[in-house]
């Protein structure tokens, strides 16, 4: 089985899916997964406004049953910018691609569990080494062309796939892609759309 994920790690609601994604993956050992950065609010300059925040914490305690701080909002100028964690997972899958959706989830939670500012290169290294990636290695290829190409490259395959919204999640079935959900469901739900869409296509 093979299966494409695309999302963001400062996506709440992708946040919110791990865990519905990790059971999955643990009923289906031998299945593949190809992580595909989507791009929410890259590139983004503004500092976050007392709206934006609000709107933040409504998603932030719906998105699941998950720990979340709001220590990053309370940081003056902050600016919600997720394409340095987009770009850090790109690295990451550069280098091993087996350890980029651990990263990305270790990114997830410093973020919104421990309230970490995970827009910083700095930090962004620092849980790429406690990830067991090479601090200098992942430094030089996060502050790569290369990275940054290939960080764009990722946001327009999302785009051309039509995916507007995260976590969004398809199985690869010779060379068509079938949607399994776009947006948060439960691991059961999962398992039955995947189940049918086996049976559609024969397998």
């Amino acid at each position: 089985m093979r299966l494409l994920y695309i999302a963001d790690p400062l996506c709440s609601w992708c946040y919110g899916f791990g865990p519905e994604l990790a059971r999955v993956l643990e009923r289906h050992p031998d299945a593949e997964l190809e992580l595909l950065m989507g791009g929410l609010r890259p590139y983004n300059t503004e500092p976050m406004s007392e709206r934006f925040k609000e709107m933040l914490r409504g998603h932030w305690k719906d998105a699941s049953g998950l720990p979340f701080s709001e220590a990053i909002l309370g940081v003056p100028g902050f600016v919600y910018d997720t394409e340095p964690p987009c770009r850090a997972v790109v690295t990451a899958r550069a280098l091993f691609a087996g350890g980029a959706l651990g990263f990305m989830k270790a990114i997830q939670s410093a973020f919104y569990r421990d309230g970490l500012d995970v827009t910083r290169a700095a930090a962004l290294a620092d849980l790429a080494q406690a990830s067991g990636y090479g601090r200098e290695a992942f430094v030089t290829r996060f502050e790569s062309q290369a990275a940054e190409d290939e960080t764009r490259a990722d946001f327009a395959q999302a785009q051309a796939l039509g995916v507007s919204g995260f976590p969004t999640l398809a199985l690869a079935h010779g060379r068509e892609l079938f949607l399994v959900t776009s947006g948060f469901v439960a691991a059961d739900v999962l398992e039955q759309r995947l189940e049918a869409i086996a049976q559609r296509c024969g397998a």
